[in-house]
């Protein structure tokens, strides 16, 4: 039974994904600039922070069961804002989707911030020269979008390349971790006198997440999936806890076996390389910590041009959105939101690169935390996952309030600002049929 809010059918010419690629998808966009970044931002919290990694993963995997639950339920809702439509109604959808596009082009600010800072130990004038920085972080949004819109399947093998490259340094460090650990070479920041604070483990988490969005990535791309209602739970489940396994190990030993300072710094993969290992061999590593950025921006941008384009077919935003080419691309969806990506990169272009990559953080993570909370409240109104439903919303309201009021609060006005445009567009011209949208080669 086709759901309410359930897009019309998209023109298939490129192989769909299967499991790997599916893997390779969720993995891509979830092990990209969080890892590599994160340890500068968490370095302030110590031991709060791993306490805020474990309540994370937990957090996120009873997400992730839920959405690969309810794409079992609902096999016809093609991604997390057709579920909530299904079961609040199509305004509920619209406003969590609009949220959820708007975290995504934030995310691919953020990103792509990530990709050039990881480039500054070997490209210093990158992080010297503000405009050098920003318009180097334009060119790499604006050469990913080239890239998606020759099809799906050519992001898609991007994605399979890089997810293993960006493994390099995941390697390299948790040899180099294990080695300083069983030598005693290393030093590790004491366990805290006072013990954990609640405060400092919640503003950690809020952040750990960011690390962690993606794993809704498959469903999101349902329609250019094999087999999504067997295909895509798998590898939510899979992508997640791999994903999970990682960050705890990685992440963690960089923040707590670097002092402070070179924690902190714009690529604190290379900083903890260069000090267990050599100066050459970082230069190495922050290569590929910068080509693990781009394979999470490849797929995020994937998604930017998928996410309007269902919407525009439910007759949720103009119809023009949901126009693609021959091979099925949203060309026009994928456009609108570099442009405002990169009008977001420029209104922030005075900030340094970690702190600009801290803010944006944030706010896409609260923006996306909308619609996990949506999800799960979906799961229980369907009575589907009840126990994992209840910890998603627990969880997610934790997690909102940890992310802080003003950046919480500033997510709700950007998904509330898109309900005129809903309104707009549902007065409009009628819902176009599915054979409209996909003859249209002409964008």
């Amino acid at each position: 039974m086709t759901t309410p809010n359930a897009p019309a059918p998209i023109q298939r010419v490129a192989r769909p994904l299967g499991l790997a690629a599916c893997i390779a998808l969720v993995m891509g966009n979830m092990i990209g600039s969080g890892v590599f970044l994160l340890p500068a931002a968490l370095a302030p919290y110590g031991w709060n922070a791993v306490a805020g990694w474990a309540i994370t993963i937990s957090g996120a995997l009873a997400l992730a069961w839920v959405i690969a639950r309810l794409t079992v339920r609902l096999p016809d809702a093609k991604g997390p804002p057709a579920m909530i439509a299904a079961a609040f109604g199509p305004v509920a959808g619209f406003a969590l989707g609009w949220s959820y596009w708007v975290s995504i082009i934030t995310a691919n600010t953020t990103i792509a911030v990530a990709v050039v800072a990881n480039m500054t130990p070997i490209v210093p004038l990158l992080g010297q020269v503000p405009a050098l920085g920003v318009g180097a972080t334009l060119a790499i949004l604006w050469a990913t979008t080239a890239l998606n819109l020759r099809g799906a399947q050519a992001a898609g093998s991007l994605q399979l390349v890089t997810v293993i490259l960006k493994l390099v340094p995941m390697v390299v460090v948790v040899v180099l971790i294990v080695v300083a650990l069983s030598s005693g070479s290393a030093v590790v920041a004491p366990f805290p006198r006072e013990g954990l604070t609640l405060p400092a483990v919640t503003a950690s988490a809020a952040l750990t997440l960011w690390a962690l969005l993606g794993f809704e990535s498959a469903s999101a791309a349902a329609d250019k999936v094999a087999d999504p209602t067997r295909t895509i739970p798998r590898a939510t489940i899979i992508g997640t806890a791999a994903t999970g396994a990682v960050y705890l190990f990685v992440c963690s030993g960089i923040a707590l076996m670097l002092p402070m300072a070179e924690a902190a710094s714009a690529s604190p993969f290379a900083a903890f390389v260069t000090r267990y290992w050599a100066p050459g061999p970082a230069n190495l590593i922050a290569l590929f910590a910068s080509i693990s950025c781009l394979g999470a921006l490849n797929g995020w941008t994937l998604l930017q041009g998928e996410v309007p384009l269902a919407m525009a077919r439910n007759g949720e935003l103009p119809a023009w959105l949901g126009k693609t080419d021959a091979r099925g691309t949203p060309v026009r969806a994928l456009i609108v939101s570099t442009v405002f990506a990169s009008l977001l990169l420029i209104a922030n272009s005075l900030n340094g690169l970690v702190a600009i990559f801290t803010a944006m953080a944030l706010l896409s993570t609260s923006a996306t935390l909308w619609l996990y909370l949506g999800c799960a409240a979906a799961a229980l109104r369907f009575r589907v996952a009840i126990p994992a439903g209840v910890l998603g919303v627990a969880y997610a309201l934790w997690t909102l309030w940890g992310a802080g009021l003003s950046v919480s609060g500033l997510s709700l006005v950007l998904m509330l600002a898109g309900l005129p445009l809903y309104w707009w567009a549902r007065r409009g011209a009628k819902r176009l049929p599915p054979a409209q949208f996909a003859e249209d080669a002409a964008v």
